[in-house]
């Protein structure tokens, strides 16, 4: 490398050090006053009000985002659009948390007595304790950061990334003090691949009458149309109370095809594979997935109850981006 490239390494490896470092002091700055916070938002009949200004508000933007995601519901306020007519976003039992490095631009000092005169608990964010924002407060949640990660010491870098994590950690802490489970996230997450992992069934993927079946005697040429017409690459086989006792794929077709000496005469119960892989229709497509990787099966079986009611190909779920 170029001693220039070099530099560039040099600076990167600091960045993230120096960032990695004030968010590993974070955690020596948890106390009451973060429980106290954590409880006071679980309790509030209200929403979370989330502002800052400059890159704060960049930081309270994805503090909501992250909030209304987890089960906490909270809404961004500009803190220089609040003084000037948006402070009616702040509703009774709302809990405001505000976001600032200094906690004294002036934007905040004109909001925060508004704030407080609506009556309204403020939760201060910031990384000096003596501001402004600290002592009017109710809670302090201290953000520390002595230095940016910018070499002149003034764009914000450290100041924002330990504001995020501390926002995370809130976030977190309230989904789980409030036992907020996986159907939950589901509900609040029903697009995107992420809500297709947490809601999809195999139910939603397999179509009852594309579901490839043949019984134990039927004959080889009965097998090889089957599966050609329903395009699953293989067929399921069924005794006659229509239970599942076997799978034949395209791949036990081309293996016994080469070993036997008359073909003739073969049936399903000859080709087939037995006790093969099934799944309940209500089953996760995702955990499908995973059974088959585990396997190394590219087709699983559907049952309801004891009866076949279809069958789903790895690429179904795949072309659904699940994974």
């Amino acid at each position: 490398m170029k001693n220039k490239d070099l530099q560039i390494i040099k600076q990167a490896k600091k960045t993230i050090l120096l960032e990695a470092e004030a968010i590993r002091e974070l955690t020596e700055h948890l106390d009451n006053q973060f429980v106290e916070t954590v409880k006071l938002i679980y309790r509030s009949q209200g929403r979370v009000v989330i502002t800052g200004i400059g890159k704060s508000a960049n930081i309270a933007q994805k503090m909501v985002a992250t909030f209304n995601s987890t089960g906490t519901p909270a809404i961004f306020m500009h803190a220089a659009d609040a003084i000037h007519g948006d402070l009616g976003i702040v509703q009774n039992d709302d809990v405001l948390i505000c976001i600032s490095k200094s906690g004294n631009t002036p934007e905040i000092k004109v909001l925060i007595p508004l704030i407080k005169k609506f009556g309204n608990k403020i939760i201060a964010m910031v990384s000096n304790r003596e501001s402004f924002l600290a002592q009017q407060a109710d809670y302090v949640l201290h953000t520390k950061a002595e230095k940016e990660a910018c070499p002149n010491n003034l764009a914000p870098t450290t100041s924002t990334t330990v504001q995020l994590v501390m926002g995370d950690a809130l976030a977190v802490c309230l989904l789980d003090y409030r036992n907020f489970s996986s159907n939950d996230f589901a509900r609040l997450h029903p697009g995107g691949a992420l809500g297709k992992k947490l809601y999809m069934r195999v139910e939603d993927l397999y179509t009852p009458n594309a579901a490839p079946q043949v019984h134990l005697n039927d004959s080889l040429e009965m097998v090889i149309m089957e599966i050609s017409s329903k395009l699953k690459g293989s067929t399921a086989v069924l005794n006659e109370k229509k239970q599942v006792v076997g799978i034949i794929t395209d791949g036990d077709l081309r293996r016994m095809l080469q070993k036997a000496e008359k073909i003739d005469t073969l049936t399903a119960k000859d080709l087939m594979s037995h006790q093969p892989k099934t799944v309940k229709k209500g089953t996760l497509a995702i955990t499908a997935f995973h059974l088959m990787q585990k396997n190394k099966i590219m087709q699983i079986i559907v049952t309801e109850g004891d009866s076949y009611v279809g069958m789903v190909h790895m690429h179904e779920i795949l072309k659904e981006g699940i994974v």
